[in-house]
């Protein structure tokens, strides 16, 4: 099967339904170890870049305290990993979302079917109702949530309340890609694990495992060169026109703060009316752009231009989940976008 003929929406696996773990064994370990003590934190924030396998951690965690309810029981200190076979009984509920001990607050869609840009309140409060009822199973509750990043302010506070109160045997695992932006009082409340990018060989073996594909692939090699790191970064540049859209969104990026318009409308025409994975590529080189800006020079001396580029960068993300939500023109989005940083960059 060749990567160059794989569409990413046929092959993205939810987080819940992939049961092996590629790279970070110590963060791993760190939650077998505090699960094996009896003294588990009751919320961790598990933290780094997008598509490096934070969810993916946190259902593995999920399946193994639901599985293996009893921290002191022989299977749970002689285990190596967190690993649950997925013929498990706990571990088939989970793929098919109907544990009755795991609740996840992730964005769902509005009244209207269309994916909503935040987790509300009403949903994050289903943890109240979730964690105060006559118990559906024994033992462990646990509630994932992916990501904190997209609560908002009313939501964050509910969350917290529950986090600053929590019940006997619950655990929270929340999911971050800017672990720096979440509020200070639910961070003061989390134990923070903290995922590095995976190594290119993690990638390859990861982004082969999902979707069939030889790991000595070309094109799959490629694509985990130059997914920095993420799998998720790899997957969506798999549909061929990704990597060279990225890579001309990266060459316009390197003319900032002049850019050519009639270089800008070819761009918007590239991306299409409502190809996500174009969209997601086009994003994420503006993501890359942003990351590298944010990490060099002087920081002290350069406070202010900093904050202008991480305002920018907020209003590109809200632009963008419109956008996506909406069905929106991609060709506007474009241009805003590069008007912010021609902006910003001056």
């Amino acid at each position: 099967m060749s990567a160059r003929k794989v569409e990413q929406e046929s092959i993205a696996r939810h987080p819940r339904e992939t049961s092996d773990l590629f790279g970070h064994r110590e963060a791993e370990a760190a939650l077998l170890d505090a699960y094996r003590s009896g003294r588990i934190p009751h919320a961790w924030l598990i933290g780094g870049a997008q598509g490096i396998g934070k969810a993916t951690l946190a259902y593995r965690m999920a399946r193994f305290v639901l599985a293996f309810r009893n921290p002191k029981s022989s299977q749970v200190q002689a285990a190596p990993t967190l690993r649950v076979d997925p013929s498990d009984p706990v571990a088939r509920q989970i793929t098919a979302g109907a544990h009755g001990g795991l609740l996840v607050l992730e964005r769902g869609l509005n009244d209207r079917g269309v994916m909503r840009t935040v987790i509300t309140v009403d949903e994050t409060r289903e943890t109240i109702s979730f964690f105060g009822s006559t118990a559906a199973v024994d033992g462990w509750r646990v509630c994932i949530v992916d990501t904190v990043d997209e609560l908002n302010p009313n939501a964050a506070n509910a969350l917290l309340k529950i986090l600053e109160e929590p019940p006997q045997q619950s655990l929270f695992l929340l999911v971050s890609h800017a672990p720096s932006r979440v509020l200070p009082t639910i961070l003061s409340r989390c134990r923070k694990l903290l995922l590095r990018p995976l190594e290119t060989d993690d990638v390859v073996r990861a982004a082969a495992a999902a979707t069939d594909i030889a790991a000595d692939d070309p094109a799959l090699l490629e694509v985990a060169a130059a997914s920095e790191g993420s799998v998720g970064r790899a997957l969506s540049l798999l549909g061929g026109d990704a990597l060279k859209l990225q890579q001309r969104t990266a060459a316009l990026l390197a003319t900032l703060p002049s850019v050519d318009p009639r270089e800008l409308h070819a761009l918007g025409d590239a991306l299409g009316t409502s190809d996500r994975v174009a969209l997601a590529a086009f994003i994420d080189g503006i993501d890359r752009w942003m990351s590298e800006r944010m990490r060099t020079g002087d920081a002290n001396a350069n406070l202010p231009r900093l904050a202008r580029l991480a305002e920018v960068w907020e209003k590109i993300v809200r632009a963008a989940r419109d956008t996506e939500a909406y069905n929106l023109e991609r060709k506007p989005l474009v241009f805003s976008v590069f008007s912010m940083l021609a902006d910003a960059t001056r």
